[in-house]
């Protein structure tokens, strides 16, 4: 007996007990979490089906010729076996530096990147004015604020197709310019004032969901630093520069972010505003719907790598943007 207890005493002094295998421990995390993983077991699964599983799908198409003319397809009651090949990344070299690579790829990368960088920006200096303005305290605040919501809370799609009809040649906005003997651009035909008009939209549809999102940390901030720094003699500006805009960081960071995500994907305003009908105008994501979608035949293959790519700026955006948050944030 007395030896028993001693070697089992040894053992526990002299060493730890043999850790279990990766399979041992997802064993005894799913006894004691059993419950857990039955919850999130749905969500699992819808995105696996949802997301997972059509980004896989779409790389590999990225990696082979498939168009409308080769893919499987149904006519009638005969059924045509796909016939498109491997062809490894000859997608994506054609996309980036192809014969025709300018014109199908950077140029509209280039003014996707204008595109997002003014569409942002103005989404949040208006925005930022706006919420200063309705953290004032005046009479009628929440009736501006309930107008101001408005184009966040109208469709996108009725928002869209009003400005379309206002843009017009003889929409209101031209016959106000006309009675005016101002110039009537051409604003859904001129590729600059059809880039003109696509950040108008956007910035008309985009601005309320960042003023909302900004008075929310404006309305956080400590009215005592504003009373200390008044008492110190800062001005309008000092307080806002020191004071307002480093309350806002948190918030701030996460909206631009969000708005960058948002804009650089942003299919809706420029689809809806002008189809297929300003090459031009068009960015990333709505020239990869046209590859896919408007033309013939549908080049399956380059549209997908096109959404690879897209992935790929975002994955790599958001990394570096993190990155500067993350060093500005342990200089301060």
């Amino acid at each position: 007996m007395t030896v028993a207890v001693d070697s089992t005493a040894a053992k526990t002094r002299g060493g730890r007990a043999p850790r279990p295998g990766p399979f041992g421990r997802l064993r005894r995390s799913y006894q004691k979490h059993w419950y857990a993983y039955a919850m999130i077991a749905p969500v699992v699964v819808v995105l696996g089906v949802l997301v997972i599983y059509p980004l896989v799908r779409g790389f590999y198409l990225t990696l082979t010729d498939a168009d409308s003319l080769n893919s499987a397809r149904t006519i009638g009651v005969n059924h045509i076996d796909a016939t498109y090949r491997f062809i490894g990344f000859d997608n994506y070299a054609d996309i980036l530096w192809g014969p025709t690579s300018y014109d199908r790829f950077w140029s509209h990368f280039i003014w996707t990147i204008v595109w997002t960088a003014l569409c942002v920006a103005l989404h949040y200096v208006i925005g930022l004015g706006l919420a200063m303005l309705l953290n004032q305290k005046m009479r009628g605040r929440t009736f501006y604020r309930l107008l101001l919501i408005l184009p966040w809370a109208v469709p996108t799609f009725v928002t869209v197709f009003s400005w379309r009809i206002m843009l017009s040649d003889s929409g209101i906005i031209n016959s106000v310019l006309g009675s005016l003997h101002l110039p009537q651009p051409q604003w859904l035909e001129d590729t600059f004032f059809q880039r003109s008009a696509a950040v108008l939209v956007n910035t008309w549809c985009g601005v309320p969901f960042m003023m909302v999102s900004l008075l929310g940390g404006l309305q956080s901030i400590d009215p005592v630093l504003y009373e200390a720094a008044e008492m110190d003699g800062a001005s309008s500006w000092q307080r806002f520069w020191n004071v307002t805009l480093p309350g806002l960081r948190s918030v701030s960071s996460t909206v631009v972010l969000l708005g960058v995500i948002w804009t650089f994907n942003q299919f809706n305003v420029i689809f809806l505003l002008f189809g297929n009908t300003a090459p031009d105008a068009q960015i990333l994501v709505t020239w990869a719907y046209y590859l896919g979608f408007g033309q013939q035949p549908r080049d399956y293959a380059q549209s997908a790598a096109y959404g690879v790519l897209l992935l790929s700026l975002l994955a790599v955006f958001t990394s570096f943007y993190y990155r500067w948050l993350n060093r500005n944030e342990q200089l301060a």
